[in-house]
């Protein structure tokens, strides 16, 4: 974890924005309603406090509200839609935004299969045709990058403009991934690795998630008290149980058949705006470059990986400045 932070600290990222600047709010510990299991706020209570409503329809939880064109917006592990809490008040004021708890993810269904981001890009699919919309704009962070990439290549007509977070869809380099990474040559994806293992994840997290929320979240961010301690309970409770850890992990177990699934993937053709962190410009400006016909890449100052939480005014203006 130490290694981990020097590195992002050395690299410039120090001077986080301000989550509250510019009138971006996070609501208090106890400024919501906490009755919900394990003391941590219901989803219907965390998305009145941001004036928003809770639903639930083909087996996926969701949070929406707003006006304007729709705005889908699919989060990333070990995190639910509240990621996107700081962000979500500003867009709605533009947009409808939808953001979708991905299968497995918190108040979502967690079946026993399905976790290729080809299907979980065809659930979110269904749920924007359920909700009456022939297309949408996605926006996607970590593993809701990849499904947000599977949606824009295989349901090309509901795509109007796409922005990918921080993570590039599977390929075949994640098969090059070394297992020792030398000291001062970055950091190893150990939880890639430990994510595949069916079975020992849920003997060794159950109730103890709030471990592995807390090492991302103080590992990554140069400010770790931008993921405050409400948002770390929601995600500890949303990884407790042995069936979310489980469908969390799948995720991770299906990246073989994204490998060969993004294979066959041709560009893609909606706008494409990639949003990365302080540490991954470089890298991700150039595995993005060939994926899509019409592609841009910002960064976001001031972040580790939670783009969204660290520095949700620069994300809720570039989001606006592209999708117009």
């Amino acid at each position: 974890m130490d290694i981990n932070r020097r590195r992002l600290l050395a690299l410039g990222a120090g001077a986080a924005v301000a989550a509250t600047a510019g009138g971006v709010a996070t609501p208090a510990v106890g400024a919501v309603d906490t009755s919900g299991a394990g003391g941590v706020p219901s989803d219907a209570a965390l998305a009145r406090s941001l004036g928003l409503r809770s639903e639930y329809a083909k087996g996926q939880h969701y949070v929406i509200g707003g006006h304007g064109e729709p705005l889908v917006l699919l989060p990333g592990w070990p995190q639910t839609w509240w990621e996107f809490h700081k962000i979500l008040p500003a867009l709605a004021k533009r947009y409808t935004v939808i953001a979708v708890d991905l299968r497995g993810m918190g108040g979502s269904d967690k079946p026993a299969d399905g976790y290729d981001k080809k299907t979980m890009a065809r659930d979110v699919h269904e749920l924007v045709q359920h909700l009456g919309y022939d297309s949408v704009n996605v926006a996607g962070h970590d593993i809701g990058a990849m499904v947000a990439h599977s949606f824009a290549v295989n349901h090309r007509a509901a795509t109007r403009k796409v922005v990918l977070m921080d993570v590039g869809h599977p390929d075949e380099s994640l098969y090059q991934q070394p297992l020792l990474v030398k000291p001062g040559q970055g950091f190893s994806l150990w939880w890639f690795a430990f994510n595949q293992v069916q079975g020992l994840p849920e003997q060794l997290i159950t109730g103890r998630s709030r471990y592995l929320v807390d090492y991302f979240m103080d590992a990554f961010p140069p400010d770790p008290s931008m993921i405050d301690e409400l948002s770390r309970r929601i995600y500890a409770h949303a990884y407790a149980g042995p069936q979310a850890i489980r469908a969390g992990n799948a995720w991770y177990q299906a990246f073989h058949t994204d490998v060969v699934d993004f294979a066959t993937y041709d560009r893609i053709t909606a706008p494409f705006l990639g949003l990365t962190s302080e540490y991954s410009y470089d890298f991700m400006k150039t595995v993005w470059a060939g994926q899509g016909t019409d592609v841009r890449v910002h960064k976001v100052p001031g972040t580790g990986h939670f783009l969204a939480e660290e520095n949700p005014q620069a994300v809720i203006a570039e989001l606006k400045a592209f999708l117009g």
